[in-house]
């Protein structure tokens, strides 16, 4: 290691820590040589040379903590949770919300989630899409909702406002692979298999209305890819009202993508027995709604 920059060597001495925690590491004034604190990542060592770090607790470490804060329960028991999650909240700590999620208010609310991988939560909505999650309160029951998701026997809809006139068949199913979008690695996309990394998606639509500014559609998740909703109705030419990151128009009175997760149903993890939750719009959308005269009272299941 002679010669080598300092953050290839800490990289090389401790790699049970990535290289990134390892710079900051370095920039925070963490590391010394030979007892002198070291700031500059590209500084030259020498063979002989003693390091010490001092590891510093990073923001992620110390997001899964409880904060309280006014969460909307529809059902408990021993071992779940179904909560209606309200647009603007955040389901999991990461870069740029490492507090306030409904992670931090799980915790508040109930904290044996803390021995529970993460909080118990299983499955996400979007920051502003609004709607229903279940939580799981023990190990077994998380581990039986994973199996579920992944069974796909978890039942997951959504109502949403799609820009434009609706002109497909109706019910269709979208088929059609997810992955980062090569031009804007921030957004998600349809892609190819063949060509670029991804995930398969499938979801189906059923067209409910038609006002002359948005589509009324009812989406049937049968996978949980992220933005899945939001980009296969982009693919079609309706990307969701207020979704400015897929194309989505700005409307008045709405400050966020035009999806909510109004009914989930599942099989008890625990008992196996059969479990349907719905909750109403919430008020921006349903204003909406009302204001264009459309109807949603005849959702198929």
């Amino acid at each position: 290691m002679h010669g080598q920059r300092l953050d290839k060597v800490l990289v090389l001495a401790a790699p049970e820590f990535s290289r990134n925690y390892l710079q900051q590491l370095i920039e925070a004034g963490g590391v010394s040589v030979n007892g002198v604190r070291m700031n500059k990542q590209a500084a030259k060592l020498k063979a002989g040379d003693a390091l010490q770090l001092e590891l510093r607790p990073t923001a992620q470490s110390q997001a899964f903590v409880a904060q309280l804060m006014d969460l909307q329960v529809v059902y408990q028991d021993a071992q779940i949770y179904v909560v209606d999650k309200p647009a603007g909240l955040v389901v999991h700590p990461a870069p740029g919300n490492w507090s306030g999620t409904l992670l931090n208010g799980l915790l508040a609310m109930d904290p044996g989630l803390a021995a529970v991988p993460r909080a118990g939560i299983v499955h996400r909505l979007d920051k502003d899409t609004s709607g229903l999650m279940v939580v799981a309160r023990t190990r077994a029951a998380m581990d039986a909702l994973v199996m579920a998701i992944a069974a796909r026997t978890m039942r997951r809809q959504y109502l949403a406002l799609g820009a434009g006139i609706w002109r497909g068949p109706s019910p269709q199913s979208v088929t059609a692979a997810i992955g980062r979008d090569p031009r804007n690695r921030l957004r998600m996309a349809v892609v190819d298999l063949a060509t670029t990394a991804g995930k398969t998606a499938q979801t189906d639509l059923y067209f409910l209305g038609q006002a002359p500014q948005a589509c009324l559609v009812h989406c049937v998740l049968h996978t949980g890819r992220t933005h899945q909703i939001r980009v296969h109705m982009a693919s079609l030419g309706h990307p969701l009202l207020g979704d400015g990151v897929y194309g989505g128009p700005v409307v008045t009175g709405l400050a966020r993508q035009a999806l909510h997760a109004f009914r989930l149903a599942f099989a008890h993890p625990i008992s196996g027995a059969p479990l349907a939750f719905e909750s109403p719009l919430p008020p921006d959308l349903a204003a909406l709604i009302a204001d264009w005269g459309l109807r949603y009272n005849a959702v198929p299941l």
